[in-house]
């Protein structure tokens, strides 16, 4: 249950409606948000009425748009294919999720309602190649990349990923997916001379090439192999970026989501693994955030300080409520950089807020609801009698 962050029945409190499919946990978990704060249950906009242009809002309201994920039919119609574990199709789906959350934004402006993260970031958010571009002309550390920004050259396929990785001199890349989220269609590849390469990924390909998302993270250990699942993906978009050795905690690699509302890091999680992918449905398991704080502190490095780069990555994205940013410890604990920032990175069940986060006690849904509250009653306090 995510504890109260108002006085129930308040008074002029906002009015929410979810974009979102739903019988999803995520709807639920904001829904539960919602009526923890004391207000009227946030009104439930399905993705397949916003997929057949049916999306409608009522003035005031505030509009979340939360993830379109784990519907199969949702996926069909944004990706184009039967199962929802294929791996092709991010390309599609990237196109039709922003044609969506256009006309999503335009009915709402229509209605004089409010969108909670605009277009023009989801649009960033959801490629790659775009977000770490902007986080580099921030200034907020990111891995080094060939294929940053828009101007980058096209991947189109295995021989150009071994050419840029050879060019760049990075005999270990992540080779992703432009437009995948939650490790689809992410290898760690590693080259070592002529012929010699393997990766480590969640993808199965078939023995008809089709490729297949995995809860079982597996290791592919020849050229061949790593060939012909790169050359499937490429036509969907690659971004590479150097694969950064990172810290690790008890023995398994480790990073950090750092969810950002609002323009501040709240909560914190460690992520730690066996594989060179740290995400928790592919067996990853939660760390200890005090042994992290305490190994930051003991090579002389700010545990503030890395909180204010996954702020200064939200800010690049000043039209979203809140973004979950990866947050990548190097070796050692002494230096960080930013992986990725997460449009619908909040699913976090059961975390609460950091201490002097202004979100103690709260989960990442009552967070944000608490700062659409504190925001109404700014705006109250600045409008004269």
């Amino acid at each position: 249950m995510s504890p109260s962050v108002s006085s129930p029945g308040s008074a002029g409190g906002p009015r929410f409606a979810v974009v979102g499919n739903p019988e999803n946990r995520r709807v639920a978990f904001f829904q539960e948000a919602v009526r923890a704060a004391g207000l009227p249950p946030a009104r439930v906009v399905p993705w397949l009425r916003v997929l057949g242009g049916a999306a409608a809002f009522a003035p005031g309201e505030t509009v979340r748009i939360d993830s379109p994920g784990e519907d199969a039919e949702v996926e069909r119609l944004l990706r184009g294919v039967e199962n929802p574990t294929r791996v092709e199709g991010s390309a599609r789906w990237y196109a039709g999720f922003l044609a969506a959350v256009g006309e999503v934004a335009r009915a709402a402006s229509a209605a004089g309602a409010e969108v909670l993260a605009s277009p023009a970031d989801l649009a960033a958010l959801f490629d790659k190649r775009l977000c770490h571009a902007l986080l580099e002309g921030a200034a907020v550390p990111v891995p080094a990349s060939p294929t940053s920004g828009p101007r980058a050259p096209e991947v189109r396929g295995w021989s150009d990923v071994r050419a840029l990785m050879r060019e760049h001199r990075m005999p270990r890349a992540f080779v992703k997916l432009a437009h995948g989220s939650s490790a689809s269609g992410v290898l760690a590849v590693e080259t070592a001379g002529p012929g010699r390469v393997r990766a480590s990924t969640s993808v199965e390909r078939d023995a008809g090439g089709r490729l297949f998302n995995s809860l079982r993270v597996r290791r592919y250990s020849t050229e061949l192999e790593v060939g012909a699942i790169v050359d499937a993906l490429a036509p969907d978009g690659l971004h590479i970026e150097r694969w950064l050795p990172k810290a690790s905690q008890r023995g398994r690699a480790a990073d950090l989501r750092i969810v950002v509302v609002g323009g501040r890091a709240t909560h914190a999680v460690v992520r730690t693994s066996l594989s060179p992918m740290t995400n928790l449905h592919l067996g990853g398991a939660r760390g200890d955030l005090d042994e992290v704080r305490a190994a930051v502190s003991a090579v002389g490095g700010c545990w503030r300080e890395a909180l204010a780069m996954c702020e200064r990555a939200a800010a690049c994205f000043p039209g979203t409520l809140c973004v979950g940013v990866d947050l990548l410890p190097a070796a050692g604990w002494r230096r960080f950089a930013v992986g990725e920032v997460n449009a619908f990175g909040d699913l976090l069940p059961g975390l609460t807020g950091l201490p002097g986060s202004g979100a103690e006690g709260l989960d990442t849904y009552a967070a944000q609801v608490a700062a659409v509250l504190d925001r109404a009653r700014n705006d109250r306090a600045a409008t004269p009698s």
